[in-house]
């Protein structure tokens, strides 16, 4: 049923819970599955060398959030892709999952934003609200 799925984690608790989720399924259903990671854009007026420096400290960042999601998912019968793309969270989420043609997307309630006690995360929302497939929230 759902042979593409499409995880998009950010480090936070929710999203590695959404990590154990989708390998489950992935698993169940022998699906393909892509790890996606985005990282906010880096604003110019930072100048040099501030703007160079804060690029790669977030792109380490995300390589670290990267590997942990590697590590949750573990070994799953079909193949697992992985981006680490620059973007607000839910934008990068749908053109990924527009692009891929995903069949499933898997995110966590909550990530890491600025209202943390909101029931479901903005990012969450904006792509529940506009994804081309199914979505799966996990608390």
């Amino acid at each position: 049923m759902f042979k593409k799925i499409l995880l998009g984690v950010d480090g936070s608790e929710h999203s590695y819970r959404a990590a154990e989720k989708a390998a489950a399924l992935a698993c169940s259903m022998e699906s393909e599955l892509r790890i996606v990671v985005a990282h906010p854009t880096v604003p110019a007026y930072l100048g040099e060398p501030n703007f160079q420096d804060a690029i790669v400290a977030r792109l380490q960042e995300s390589k670290k959030i990267m590997e942990d999601a590697l590590k949750v998912v573990g070994e799953i019968p079909g193949e697992i892709h992985t981006e680490i793309l620059e973007g607000s969270a839910a934008e990068v989420v749908l053109n990924v999952a527009n692009v891929r043609h995903s069949d499933l997307i898997v995110l966590g309630s909550r990530g890491h934003g600025q209202l943390r006690g909101l029931l479901l995360g903005s990012q969450s929302q904006k792509v529940l609200q506009h994804a081309p497939c199914p979505v799966m929230i996990v608390r």
